[in-house]
């Protein structure tokens, strides 16, 4: 039997004659219950943020994308072609062109990226699914999808054939200007659909045909700025990027989608910490609670203290009978703190407690991360906390009861 472990559950269970510890006991309990409770609320809240922010990301970044590793385009040859397609593991590939542009409607000119696509794109990116109005784009038309924020900016309507939206991008050269039209090439195209993904796409893009883009940027058939990949099932990137990047060569470079997304997932996990440190020096004050009930209790057991020490009890033995009642109520606090999130985020989940907007909740995500980091959170501090109590009984406190 584990003597100092087997008196420190007796005096966790026990009730102090003294009203005034049983008080500091309960307090410093409710706090770590509440701290690890707390912790992992807002932990989740940020899985479910995150979550929620990368979802609309995912709608349009597709698995892997091979963008050129200097300038804005690269050249594809028939090979290269056949391979890709021959690829095992590639489910679907699509050559992209883009660009920033000018759009010119009814009047208001507006800046805006081009998107040129080919008829394999819906393939590989979910973009149907964010079509609000209107339809996709036909292959080998004049036909343009905008985004809500860019037919807001422009009063640019779908099928309206009456009014073409005038695409401009300046032509590479150089030299000095002598005139506006010579300086820019132009295609009209028919906007067909709008789309809604988030605020920065929706005011930044517009897709066209594949054809069109190319013909407006004077690229080669074999030209493009990117090409992007959907992966089979059961299929790693892992194993298909070095094949990519073989077949591809050295002038282009295999980003996934994290990598496609980095600043984003560099924010949102940059916030994460900051919360985690900010809720882990709650937990570290309430923690205090724990060192002062220790303390407490010490002081309450003194003749007892004393009487384990005639019987052969050794100081050290009595420092970890403190240390073991300290850390099992952290561990147990932790336990039933995280019980409660898990309950109130389930409730969340479950019934839309609190809610962003009238139709939106607040999204939270139970992650098993977020588990195992509130439960080591806990345990550690309390650890430390119980030790810096401990600590405090020394020989001569012992001698002097």
């Amino acid at each position: 039997m584990n003597f100092p472990l087997y008196i420190a559950k007796r005096y966790l269970r026990s009730k102090s004659s003294n009203n005034a510890i049983n008080f500091i006991t309960i307090i410093a309990a409710v706090g770590v219950i509440l701290g690890a409770a707390s912790l992992f609320i807002v932990l989740s809240g940020f899985s479910g943020l995150k979550d929620f922010t990368l979802k609309f990301s995912t709608i349009i970044d597709p698995d892997l994308k091979a963008v050129p590793a200097s300038g804005k385009s690269f050249m594809l040859s028939s090979a290269q072609l056949e391979a890709l397609h021959d690829l095992d593991g590639i489910a679907s590939y699509s050559k992209t062109i883009e660009e920033r542009v000018i759009l010119a409607y009814d009047g208001k000119n507006y800046p805006a990226y081009i998107k040129g696509v080919d008829a394999q794109y819906n393939q590989v990116n979910a973009i149907d699914s964010v079509i609000v109005q209107g339809s996709w784009l036909r292959p080998n038309t004049d036909q343009m999808v905008a985004g809500w924020g860019v037919s807001s900016h422009l009063s640019l309507g779908v099928l309206d054939y009456g009014k073409a939206v005038t695409i401009y991008v300046p032509k590479p050269g150089t030299g000095q200007i002598t005139s506006t039209k010579n300086a820019f090439n132009a295609i009209q195209c028919v906007n067909v659909g709008l789309f809604d993904v988030n605020e920065t796409l929706n005011e930044t893009y517009v897709y066209t045909t594949f054809e069109s883009s190319s013909k407006l940027l004077n690229y080669e058939p074999n030209q493009v700025s990117a090409i992007e990949f959907k992966l089979s099932p059961n299929f790693e990137e892992a194993t298909i990027t070095p094949q990519l990047q073989s077949i591809l060569g050295n002038t282009v470079i295999i980003k996934n989608r994290i990598q496609l997304n980095d600043a984003l997932y560099k924010m949102l996990n940059t916030e994460n910490l900051a919360v985690y440190l900010i809720f882990t020096l709650v937990l570290i004050i309430a923690l205090f609670n724990v060192i002062g009930s220790i303390i407490m209790m010490i002081l309450d057991k003194k003749k007892t203290l004393s009487t384990l020490y005639k019987l052969g009890a050794s100081v050290k033995d009595i420092r970890r009978i403190f240390f073991y009642q300290g850390s099992l109520m952290a561990v147990f606090g932790g336990v039933l703190g995280l019980v409660l999130g898990l309950i109130i985020v389930g409730l969340q989940q479950a019934f839309s407690l609190v809610m962003i907007t009238p139709s939106l909740p607040y999204p939270v995500a139970i992650n098993i991360l977020n588990v195992i980091v509130v439960l080591l959170t806990i345990s550690i501090l309390g650890i430390i906390a119980s030790k810096i109590a401990s600590v405090r009984i020394s020989k001569s406190l012992i001698e002097t009861i």
